[in-house]
């Protein structure tokens, strides 16, 4: 089964998506297999809400082609039913902030190069989901505990390979603060962001949060191999692809985890941890290196970018504008949204010359940022040298040093008359 065998009609998806958004740039895939598209600019990460033309896309198989009139969820498992939009359409509606990551952030960052889509650190943005709590739904079904359970998300988007694209969460998360969404920055949930129907998973990584929803399992494990009444490969996206493990492992099969924060999972709680929640980063998007910058009256030049922690708070952002040797604190401020990045600003007393601006955050369970991706013979001993563990799959990375910018600062020329 040729999973990550090229797709024939994603480059025309990708042009499609660039016209349309305005402001992302396609991201290499050595795969051939992805439609995947970034945000094109640092600066986007300057701002709390990101535009729809900002935000990043990232799906494996051609987008359905979806009719709300036609679309149906079908609860299963544990639950039975099934839900039209229509059926949607008459329950309460909540919207929620949520950051969204790729899993594969910052996968470009790995030396040697991983895995197929080499994204840099575009692969992030924050946006407002307004939809159906998935709660609402599933006590209308006779599910109001979560007893252990798992809820299993399945998308219908048309797979070239026998693979099915599901994806479990504890039931316990979803019965907290899930959605199935129908907007998207107050607009009609875009095609590429998962039209008709999006599962929102707030503060979880991107594959998390499936798009074109069609199934809905309540489980008593996480999803397997023959968990679902379908045919196709069912857990290759679950419990072969998007776990952290070395290269040439091949990561044990489960059917449940006592914990869904990756990083404890990371530093050792659960061997080859898979990707959930998501781990503590920060982007700065002004300055932007683009350009020179000069600075006010007063001698400052502003500093600005964003910084989150999946389930977590932010507790801290730290700013070094000489490479990282020496850190400054600087200051959150803004919307304050569980799931949801915080804004950050530092006055930066500039000097005339090149710059290299790092941050670091930190969240309330005092993790912070590592400095850089280790090798691959470190594994998990790179966590003891402020490193993130290289993994096969290039996936979770939060390093600091390869998401610095570079600055060049110009003293204002005085007037002449």
């Amino acid at each position: 089964m040729a999973i990550e065998s090229p797709r024939e009609h994603r480059h025309e998806e990708i042009e499609r998506i660039v016209e349309t958004k305005g402001d992302v740039t396609p991201t290499r895939d050595e795969a051939d297999k992805y439609t995947v598209v970034g945000a094109a600019h640092r600066r986007t990460f300057a701002d709390w809400l990101t535009p729809i033309g900002a935000h990043f896309v990232c799906h494996r198989n051609d987008i359905p082609a979806a009719d709300a009139d036609s679309w149906t969820v079908a609860l299963t498992g544990d639950a039975e039913g099934s839900l039209t939009m229509a059926d949607l359409q008459d329950y309460p509606t909540v919207a929620v902030a949520h950051t969204m990551e790729c899993a594969g952030n910052g996968r470009g960052q790995h030396d040697p190069e991983t895995g197929s889509v080499q994204w840099g650190f575009e692969a992030a943005g924050t946006a407002v989901w307004t939809g159906v709590p998935v709660s609402s739904v599933l006590r209308d079904h006779g599910i109001d505990a979560a007893d252990g359970r798992w809820l299993t998300a399945v998308g219908g988007d048309p797979s070239d390979a026998e693979d099915v694209f599901a994806r479990s969460i504890p039931l316990s998360k979803a019965l907290d603060d899930c959605l199935l969404a129908t907007e998207m920055n107050g607009q009609p949930l875009p095609r590429e962001h998962g039209f008709p129907v999006r599962l929102i998973v707030p503060g979880w990584y991107g594959v998390n949060n499936v798009k074109w929803v069609d199934e809905l399992r309540v489980m008593e494990t996480m999803v397997r191999e023959d968990s679902l009444d379908r045919p196709g490969k069912h857990d290759f996206w679950q419990q072969v692809s998007y776990r952290i493990h070395p290269e040439g492992v091949e990561p044990t099969v489960r059917e449940t985890i006592e914990t869904t924060d990756t990083w404890e999972q990371i530093e050792g709680a659960v061997d080859h941890p898979y990707t959930f929640d998501t781990n503590v980063m920060s982007v700065i998007g002004l300055p932007d290196g683009e350009t020179p910058v000069t600075p006010r009256d007063d001698g400052t030049v502003e500093v600005r970018g964003v910084a989150w922690a999946g389930d977590d708070r932010v507790e801290r952002v730290e700013l070094s504008t000489d490479g990282g040797e020496t850190w400054a604190d600087a200051e959150l401020f803004g919307p304050d949204y569980a799931g949801a990045w915080r804004l950050f600003r530092y006055d930066w007393p500039a000097e005339a010359g090149r710059h290299t601006l790092c941050s670091r955050a930190t969240d309330e369970r005092g993790r912070r940022q590592p400095a850089r991706i280790g090798s691959p013979e470190e594994w998990r001993d790179a966590l003891d040298d402020d490193a993130y563990p290289w993994n096969e799959g290039g996936f979770a990375a939060n390093a600091f040093e390869p998401n610095a910018v570079t600055v060049e600062v110009e003293n204002e020329s005085p007037s002449t008359e």
